[in-house]
C-alpha cells in the first residue's frame, strides 16, 4: 500500500445497487390508490351493516357484524399489502405470493369462521352478509380505482 492509498480508497468501489424493475413504481402507486379509496369506501358499508344488524338483532347482531367487518377488510387489505410487497419481483415469484397469499387468506378465513362457529354471541347472519357486503365493496372499488388510475400497466422495455 503506498503513502497516499488508504484502506477507504483502495478497495473496490461499492457494488452498485441493482436498477428496480420499472413496474414497481406504477405497481405500488397503484396500490396505494386502491389502499386509500378501499379504507374510504368500505367502513361507511360496514357500519350500515353494523347498525342495521343491531336494530334487527341485538348486541348479537352488532358483534356479528363488527367481526364480519373486521375479517373483511384485514382480507381485503391483506391482498393489497401482497400487492405492494410484490411490485418489484420476478412476475413467476409474483403469482407465486398471488396465488399463495389468496389460498393462505382462504384458509385462515375458513379457520377463523370454523372457530367462530361455535361463539354464540355472534349472530352468524349478521356476520355473514356483512363480511360478503364488505368484501364486494373493496373489490368494486379496487376496481374502479384501476380504472380510474393514470398508470401505465404495460411499460415498454428501455432498449
Amino acid at each position: 500500500m503506498s503513502d497516499t492509498e488508504t484502506p477507504e480508497t483502495s478497495q473496490a468501489p461499492a457494488q452498485a445497487k441493482a436498477p428496480e424493475n420499472p413496474h414497481a413504481a406504477p405497481v405500488r402507486q397503484l396500490a396505494r390508490s386502491m389502499t386509500r379509496a378501499s379504507l374510504l369506501y368500505t367502513p361507511p358499508f360496514i357500519l350500515v351493516c353494523i347498525v342495521l344488524f343491531t336494530v334487527l338483532n341485538g348486541l348479537h347482531g352488532f358483534l356479528g357484524a363488527l367481526v364480519g367487518g373486521v375479517l373483511a377488510m384485514v382480507a381485503s387489505l391483506s391482498t393489497l399489502g401482497m400487492m405492494k410487497v410484490s411490485a418489484g419481483q420476478d412476475p413467476s415469484l409474483v403469482m407465486l405470493i398471488a396465488l399463495g397469499g389468496y389460498a393462505a387468506k382462504v384458509i385462515l378465513l375458513f379457520l377463523a369462521l370454523t372457530l367462530l362457529k361455535g361463539v354464540t354471541v355472534l349472530h352468524p347472519l349478521s356476520l355473514g352478509i356483512t363480511m360478503i357486503v364488505a368484501i364486494l365493496v373493496a373489490a368494486a372499488v379496487e376496481f374502479a380505482t384501476f380504472r380510474k388510475a393514470r398508470i401505465p400497466t404495460i411499460i415498454p422495455a428501455s432498449n
